[in-house]
């Protein structure tokens, strides 16, 4: 029976190649499956069989940590540089994009507080 073993929700198209291209490299069979059009399903990486469930883990445990540490590494480099993302760069780059959040945020508090307003 099949095995979920790494779920694609919220990873990137990088991370989920990676993931793909590690486990076609040692050798499991797995397959893909997609939400589907209303996301009622799973996008997932599923291994076919369950007695190579410890060693695949053990590669992907291994895969993330290394992963890890590389992001953690190029995030600092961006840091030390003064590159990385902040608030006050988005703003800089995409001033409308922030502006149009900005005013949905108060849009969203205005609608909300509006009836208890009225109570007072």
């Amino acid at each position: 029976m099949a095995t979920l073993l790494f779920r694609l929700a919220n990873v990137t198209e990088e991370e989920a190649w990676e993931v793909r291209r590690l486990l076609d490299e040692h050798g499991f069979d797995t397959y893909e499956t997609h939400a589907g059009f209303w996301r009622l399903g799973v996008d997932a990486i599923w291994l076919r069989d369950a007695s190579q469930l410890d060693a695949a883990r053990e590669v992907l445990e291994r895969y993330q940590a290394e992963r890890q540490q590389r992001v953690q590494r190029e995030h600092a480099d961006r840091v030390e540089r003064g590159q990385a993302p902040t608030l006050w760069r988005r703003l800089r780059h995409h001033p409308i994009q922030m502006l149009l959040v900005a005013l949905a945020v108060l849009a969203m508090l205005a609608l909300t507080l509006v009836p208890f307003l009225g109570l007072i």
